[in-house]
């Protein structure tokens, strides 16, 4: 690892009454994939949320590449560094692939579109949708949008990418393939935090799992550490310990 790459210190939310996050502490280094665990309701969404500008926290801070992050749109964030998915894939759906990723290279990248070319060409054959490359998004499988889900936070180079949920709903061949090429983002320098309920996946590239329940953070170490906790067992996984 190299270094901190994002800092969070406190961060808080609420809804109203509703308290969704409350004094969150974390660290991410950057080269590492941090997996986040959580019941439904436990403020996974809305933790990302904070952290790509899609809302403000109420307290605490974010630091990201040694700047604090206050107020800054997604946009902005998203030109300094920091991509992400969402639960349910959000391609342009009169668009093509290719061009659903020229978008995100020349407008999240800030890319001219003649530089941006050559890049889109190959985060299409990373992401195994070359021969897509034509199709409308709107007629693509699940596994081909969450392919194209992830190739969109690929073109805009992220230094930070954000995955949520995105192995949910593929069948456990449709996931080794997602893994592997998560694996191959890894490689690349990428830093990750994923969100995942679907947990062989998490395992299998995560370096560090952080849980979250009801808005606080429950446990945070070395995977089998973390799993072998028995709150987070009590918890996650409605086992008594």
């Amino acid at each position: 690892m190299n270094g901190v790459l994002l800092k969070a210190r406190g961060l808080s939310k609420s809804f109203g009454a509703l308290r969704v996050l409350h004094d969150i502490s974390f660290d991410v280094q950057r080269g590492e994939v941090l997996g986040i665990l959580g019941p439904n309701g436990a403020g996974k969404t809305t933790l990302f949320n904070l952290i790509s500008g899609d809302l403000r926290n109420d307290a605490g801070e974010l630091v990201f590449a040694g700047e604090r992050l206050v107020g800054q749109p997604p946009y902005s964030r998203c030109k300094i560094g920091i991509g992400r998915t969402y639960q349910i894939p959000r391609p342009y759906v009169g668009m093509s692939t290719f061009e659903n990723l020229l978008v995100a290279a020349t407008f999240g990248g800030g890319r001219t579109e003649a530089r941006s070319y050559a890049l889109c060409a190959q985060i299409l054959r990373d992401c195994e949708l070359t021969d897509k490359a034509n199709r409308s998004a709107g007629s693509l499988t699940l596994l081909d949008r969450k392919r194209l889900e992830l190739a969109r936070a690929m073109a805009s180079s992220p230094s930070l990418l954000l995955l949520d949920e995105i192995a949910g709903g593929l069948t456990d061949e449709e996931g080794k393939a997602l893994v592997q090429l998560i694996h191959r983002i890894r490689e690349r320098g990428v830093t990750i935090v994923w969100i995942e309920h679907v947990l062989h996946a998490l395992l299998a590239v995560a370096d560090r799992i952080m849980v979250l329940n009801f808005g606080e953070k429950i446990a945070e170490g070395l995977p089998d550490d973390v799993i072998k906790n028995p709150e987070v067992r009590r918890v996650y996984m409605g086992v008594e310990a």
